[in-house]
C-alpha cells in the first residue's frame, strides 16, 4: 500500500469509527432519556468556560459535534431551560450562552451514561497500548492544525 492509499484508508477508518461510535453512544443515552450528544457538547464547552458562559462565535468554533447549528441548537436549549441566549449590552452584535444551573444538572446525570458509552462502543475495542496511540497520533494532527490555525497566512506556504 502506498503512503497515500494508506494516508485515506486510515482517514476513511478514523471517519467510519468516529460515527459508528457516536450513533451507538448517541442512541444509548436516547434509549437512557438523557441528553443527545449534541448538547451535552454544548453543555460541556459551556460548563468548562470561565463563568459559564461562551460568545456563540468562540461556543461555535469549541464543540466538535454540533458546528454548523450551534445558534439553532442553543435556541433549543434555551428553550428547554439548560442554557440562557442573551444580547451582549456593549456590542449588541454579540450573543452570549450561558450554562443554566439545570444545565449543569443534566449535564451530571448524563456524563457517567456518556463515559460508559465511549468505554463499550470505542474503549472496549482498543487494547491500553492502541488507546495511547491513538491519542498521540491524533493529537499530533490535531496539534498540527492549531499550529496553521495560529500562524499568519503568509507564513503557510
Amino acid at each position: 500500500m502506498h503512503t497515500e492509499d494508506s494516508g485515506a484508508a486510515a482517514w476513511r477508518a478514523m471517519l467510519l469509527a468516529h460515527d459508528a461510535a457516536l450513533r451507538a453512544i448517541d442512541a444509548d443515552l436516547d434509549r437512557a432519556g438523557h441528553l443527545p450528544l449534541t448538547w451535552y457538547d454544548v453543555l460541556l464547552e459551556l460548563r468548562g468556560a470561565e463563568s459559564g458562559r461562551l460568545r456563540m462565535q468562540d461556543l461555535g468554533e469549541r464543540v466538535v459535534l454540533s458546528r454548523t447549528r450551534v445558534s439553532r441548537l442553543v435556541d433549543e436549549m434555551a428553550r428547554a431551560g439548560l442554557v440562557e441566549k442573551v444580547r451582549d449590552e456593549q456590542d449588541r452584535r454579540v450573543h452570549w450562552a450561558t450554562i443554566t444551573d439545570a444545565g449543569r444538572g443534566r449535564l451530571a446525570q448524563t456524563a457517567p451514561a456518556y463515559q460508559a458509552g465511549i468505554d463499550a462502543h470505542f474503549g472496549s475495542h482498543l487494547s491500553e497500548k492502541e488507546k495511547q496511540l491513538l491519542a498521540t497520533v491524533l493529537t499530533k494532527v490535531h496539534h498540527a492544525h492549531q499550529r496553521l490555525t495560529l500562524s499568519p497566512p503568509s507564513s503557510r506556504r
